[in-house]
């Protein structure tokens, strides 16, 4: 066994309808409310207002706030200005990742009155988080990143000098995680591709990481099991309510928080090396940046490991997960892996997931993508990259 930790995880409560019970969970919580929402979905539906008229019946003072788009320091700086005189005392965040990152951060900001970037990592100014931070409850509404389980707040700034970093501590971790399937009944079909694809790179990156372990482990190879049984069928379906559609859905509810446990727990790899990096450069959504690069940086890692550890663990970490989403146990190692990476890129194909030329990326920009790809991220790959094997994982996804 190799030596490997376990962080702190919220409350899980979960499966359909789960979500009537976030008014109780809020008010055991606090007393004054913030609700972070994104702009969409789930303020158009009668659980937005049930939701109020069930802690309005609590007495319980609501202030809220829409996130659109990534989190800035901005955002996140103004709604503690905002906020915080009203002395709320619960943080709840209902959405996709960004959002749950945004209320994150803001629930870690609201008692200490700090600025962001105080703690942001690599361009903050390196100030130790002290906390406390406000209770959380986070509610997700995409199948993806997992926000709700890890402990990282993830902020960016766009374009020319742009950064995509997180703002990261164990008192970030949401108290609560209310994951709901049924909330999933409207996302439509990119955002199924792009968080699904997403859920996948960190459930295989988590597999596959230096930092993996038992824990880990046996969640990855379940997560991915679900994925491989439900993504590709959620996504031809699409948005609507029946059976078949909310077996898939939950499928992928329980994908996307086991891959958000993994990656807390086990770290990620180049995928995610590389993701930041393109979210900061380019107007890429993060899934379909994962979904771009995760073939290539797959079979880039199997060559560097069969020609420079052929006899350590990767490969045959690799085999076993794609025997996991090929769903065919008798396959031999070699053959397993032979056939992931034409796996993951006819998922990324079956999606419509684009490449990242379709983006903005040119051979221009390669080599400074490559130059900032060496994070947290990069550090638990199983192999090590040469800058040139790196520049080839970006060429072969655009």
């Amino acid at each position: 066994m190799t030596a490997s930790a376990i962080g702190r995880l919220p409350r899980v409560e979960m499966g359909p309808g789960s979500i009537e019970r976030l008014p109780a969970i809020v008010a055991d919580r606090g007393h004054r409310a913030l609700l972070v929402t994104g702009a969409g979905s789930f303020r158009a539906t009668p659980r937005w207002t049930r939701l109020l008229a069930a802690l309005e019946a609590r007495e319980i003072p609501v202030h809220d706030l829409v996130v659109s788009g990534e989190p800035s320091p901005e955002l996140v700086d103004d709604a503690v200005a905002r906020f915080r005189p009203a002395r709320v005392d619960v943080v709840v965040g209902i959405g996709g990742g960004s959002v749950l990152d945004a209320a994150k951060a803001i629930a870690g900001l609201l008692a200490t009155g700090g600025s962001v970037m105080d703690h942001l990592e690599v361009v903050g100014r390196g100030l130790p988080y002290g906390g406390p931070a406000l209770p959380l409850v986070a509610v997700p509404t995409t199948a993806g990143t997992g926000s709700e389980a890890t402990k990282n707040a993830v902020i960016s700034v766009r374009g020319a000098g742009g950064f995509k970093r997180s703002f990261r501590d164990d008192r970030l971790v949401a108290a609560v995680a209310v994951v709901d399937p049924d909330l999933l009944d409207t996302c439509p079909r990119p955002l199924i591709a792009a968080d699904g694809m997403d859920a996948v790179t960190q459930l295989l990156e988590a597999y596959t990481s230096t930092g993996a372990g038992p824990f880990t482990d046996a969640l990855a190879l379940s997560g991915l099991a679900a994925a491989r049984e439900a993504l590709l069928p959620w996504f031809d379906l699409g948005p609507g309510a029946g059976a078949e559609t909310a077996a898939a859905r939950e499928r992928m509810a329980w994908a996307a928080l086991a891959s958000g446990i993994c990656l807390a727990g086990a770290g990620l790899g180049a995928v995610h090396g590389f993701a930041a990096p393109l979210g900061a450069a380019l107007p890429i959504p993060h899934g379909v940046a994962c979904g771009a690069v995760l073939a290539p940086a797959t079979a880039a890692n199997i060559r560097a490991l069969e020609a420079r550890d052929p006899s350590g663990p990767g490969l045959a970490r690799y085999a076993r997960a794609a025997r996991a989403l090929l769903d065919d146990a008798a396959l031999t190692d070699a053959d397993a892996r032979a056939a992931l990476v034409p796996l993951l890129a006819g998922w990324a194909s079956h999606l419509r997931l684009r490449g990242l030329a379709d983006f903005g990326l040119n051979a221009a920009l390669v080599d400074g993508l490559v130059a900032d790809a060496r994070g947290g991220s990069m550090r638990t790959n199983p192999v090590a990259l040469t800058d040139a094997e790196l520049a080839g994982i970006l060429v072969a996804a655009m």
